[in-house]
């Protein structure tokens, strides 16, 4: 089952002119539209739910009571961990669905955006964070910088999606072989010979590696530093008024990831027990 979030189970009256004609289809049936060109494709969303956009479309409900529709299942910040680890299981386990969209559903997301969660990822090229979670369009509010660290453009841009978005979730992702982390464990010489902003950026990390153990594996050693470094950037992140704020009013909950390259699956640090820096 499907429901708007924010408003009733039950789309809103018809308002034929909240849609210019070129956007309305003439169509008699769903399985109509589906088949039209351009139009939504056929199996793209749940059934229950592609029948009650069409028959908005046809009604003349507005794009932004459309683009409001959300998954009843992401309601929580719980619900938004398990639409989380389901969408990455169905990843690493090649059974992925590859969300995509329709003309119609693309032209509904026009008036506004209804995403359930942020993730604060690594820019690593390796790391396609729709992908690894299964999700679509609309679904994720993203942002990413090397180290997945909490900087001034980044927290703001959190915030923005906490206040303003209504997301559930904050992931704070790290990843298997993360550049800026192995930068971070270099010689000072080395680092001051890298530009004024990277080195900036080092700096963000290098106080979640001065008690990193004694690890003599270097793959070993290089997963519990960025491990480290998940959890000083959700901690730094929680410490911030509005995610505290919210996190504890319970609209959000601010969790840890660690992204396995090589299997595809994601690790998740839940528990506060496994966010203490």
């Amino acid at each position: 089952m499907w429901v708007e979030s924010g408003m009733s189970a039950d789309l809103p009256d018809p308002r034929p002119d909240s849609l210019p004609g070129s956007l309305l289809p003439d169509v008699d049936s769903a399985s109509d539209l589906a088949r039209t060109s351009g139009g939504l494709r056929p199996g793209s969303l749940p059934l229950d739910f592609e029948s009650r956009i069409l028959d908005a479309v046809r009604r003349g409900a507005s794009m932004q009571d459309i683009a409001n529709l959300k998954p009843a299942h992401v309601n929580s910040p719980e619900q938004a961990i398990r639409a989380l680890k389901d969408g990455n299981a169905r990843f690493f386990s090649n059974q992925a669905s590859r969300p995509e969209l329709g003309a119609n559903e693309r032209r509904a997301q026009i008036m506004g955006q209804t995403p359930f969660a942020v993730i604060l990822a690594c820019s690593d090229s390796r790391v396609p964070v729709e992908l690894v979670f299964d999700q679509g369009f609309g679904d994720l509010f993203v942002v990413r910088v090397a180290g997945n660290v909490v900087g001034e453009s980044g927290l703001g841009t959190i915030e923005y999606a906490v206040r303003h978005l209504a997301v559930q979730l904050i992931v704070v992702m790290g990843h298997e072989g993360c550049g800026a982390v192995q930068s971070a464990l270099l010689p000072e010489v080395d680092i001051l010979r890298e530009p004024p902003a990277l080195q900036k950026l080092i700096r963000r990390i290098q106080p979640s590696l001065e008690h990193l153990p004694a690890i003599r594996d270097r793959k070993a050693r290089m997963r519990e530093a960025v491990l480290n470094n998940v959890r000083h950037q959700a901690a730094h992140l929680r410490a911030q008024d509005v995610v505290k704020a919210a996190e504890e009013s319970g609209q959000i909950r601010v969790i840890g990831g660690y992204y396995e390259i090589g299997s595809g699956a994601v690790d998740f640090l839940i528990d506060d027990e496994d966010l203490l820096p």
